[in-house]
């Protein structure tokens, strides 16, 4: 069975679809065109902005006309995240899903049902004949994942409506009505480096089978950060046997926890035992630190290959300056990661954290990327001050962008009210209402249009952001009829 087969298939053929469709953040021009085209296929207006989002509109069902406006909103970009092992082209290659009891899946990728199922959804919606609803409105937004451009770009009175849906939470039977903002952070170096030592052997180090995830939706689980894991260990290569680092890479994506990292030293040959020992020694503990929260690990130090000959034969294999290494090492190690703080407002989310997402020593420069969230700006503040003295004490220079306030809870929200009743109605129980840390584009888009009234849903999603990423199955049904009875139940103007 195809996921397009699935119930309700009005939903999962939309999704099936996007899956087809290459759209990593960034370069999700041909997504952005499907959508356009499927709105005019429709016959119903349908425009796209300067930056790529893309607006459907419908006309509300008879009757229906006195009705407020409701906006359903996603974003068309997804992670790309894969497994080492998968051989995979996300800028070429569809998605290959599988279902697995339950639930939907990717093979070996991320499976982009964030936010892919969201948008299908209010596709869903737009073609079907048989709901009834006030005005509807898509909105479908760009380059979510690496900056929330679309949202940030979105222009005034390009939105009629006076309700916002998100459908880009991950927890069926939660209702969202606000969310921590972020702010991303960047240190630079750069570093003298030294020919290889003569004789000495070189080796590469992995540290990888770690379960990574969604940045502010899983740092609450205390998995590892494969780079500050790979930063103990060289710290005690470098400390215990002497080695030379060539260089280290960890993390691809700010928004993503880092799953694996690798790093090339140099080990001289009398002291390779002591090496050898001191990442034997890391690898123990972190499994024993991690058994429960990321029972996964794996730690490799194998010689290392050079495909152009002899390891020392070309500029990739000249080492970091004995000082500059440690310095760069201890600033990975400092820089704060995971969670640095718990609301006080809110028991169980979190107020404030830091991902450190990607680490790289290569060729003469070293680079950290890291996202910071908080509910409260102050606090997201003193954090990148934190972050900042760490680097500028290793001698870095950094910089912070993207920077975007949360989304203020309102709990006397009319459609949260109706939303409530809703749910209680058809499913015998109250959904539970949340915030949420993670970085939904509401808090942006309702600068833009601070008249909306908004609130988040979505199915269940496990994993996002990495390659274990899947959908539950029966949570898109019932957020599907859940949506279909919201709409009709939408207050008056």
């Amino acid at each position: 069975m195809e996921i397009k087969e699935l119930n309700p298939r009005i939903v999962w053929k939309n999704f099936h679809a996007l899956t087809q469709i290459p759209r990593p953040s960034k370069h999700e021009a041909l997504a952005a065109e499907y959508m356009y085209n499927f709105g005019k296929s429709l016959g119903l207006e349908t425009l796209k902005d300067e930056i790529g989002n893309v607006i459907i509109r419908k006309k509300a069902t008879p009757g229906m006309e006195n009705r407020k406006g409701v906006i359903l909103q996603g974003h068309i970009d997804m992670v790309p995240q894969k497994n080492a092992d998968t051989v995979h082209d996300f800028e070429k290659d569809p998605i290959k899903t599988v279902i697995d009891g339950d639930w939907v899946r990717a093979a070996g990728t991320t499976l982009g049902a964030d936010n892919g199922l969201g948008v299908a959804m209010g596709m869903a919606v737009l073609e079907s004949e048989d709901l009834k609803h006030g005005p509807v409105e898509l909105l479908v937004t760009v380059d979510e994942e690496t900056g929330m451009t679309g949202a940030r770009e979105l222009k005034p009175g390009l939105l009629e409506g006076d309700i916002l849906i998100n459908l880009d939470s991950e927890t069926e039977g939660e209702l969202y009505i606000g969310c921590a903002g972020g702010l991303d952070a960047t240190a630079v170096a750069s570093y003298e480096r030294k020919d290889a030592p003569e004789g000495w052997l070189c080796y590469s180090l992995a540290v990888k089978g770690f379960k990574g995830g969604h940045s502010g939706m899983d740092i609450i689980l205390c998995r590892a950060n494969a780079n500050k894991v790979a930063a103990r260990l060289l710290y005690a290569l470098i400390s215990e046997a002497d080695v030379k680092l060539v260089d280290f890479e960890g993390g691809t994506l700010r928004n993503a926890i880092p799953r694996e990292a690798f790093a090339t030293v140099y080990v001289e040959p009398g002291k390779l035992a002591l090496a050898e020992a001191a990442v034997a020694r890391i690898a123990a503990e972190v499994k024993e630190e991690y058994k429960v929260a990321d029972p996964g690990a794996e730690f490799i130090f194998t010689p290392y290959e050079c495909a152009e000959g002899e390891c020392c034969s070309h500029e990739d294999c000249m080492y970091v300056c004995e000082e500059a290494a440690m310095r760069f090492v201890k600033a990975v190690l400092a820089c704060p990661d995971g969670v640095e703080r718990m609301s006080d407002q809110m028991p169980g989310l979190v107020e404030t954290s830091n991902n450190m997402a990607m680490v790289a020593i290569y060729r003469g420069q070293f680079k950290v990327s890291t996202l910071l969230r908080s509910s409260v700006d102050s606090a997201k503040e003193a954090l990148a001050l934190k972050i900042r003295s760490v680097f500028e004490l290793a001698g870095c220079d950094v910089e912070f962008s993207g920077g975007y306030s949360g989304w203020a809870p309102n709990a006397a929200s009319p459609i949260l009210a109706a939303m409530k009743s809703v749910y209680a109605e058809l499913y015998g129980k109250e959904p539970a209402v949340m915030a949420i840390h993670a970085g939904l584009e509401c808090g942006i888009l309702g600068g833009t249009y601070p008249n909306w009234d908004m609130v988040s849903c979505g199915p269940t999603l496990l994993s996002p952001h990495s390659p274990d990423e899947r959908a539950n199955i029966p949570s898109v049904d019932k957020c599907w009829e859940f949506l279909k009875a919201v709409l009709a139940a939408v207050p008056e103007k």
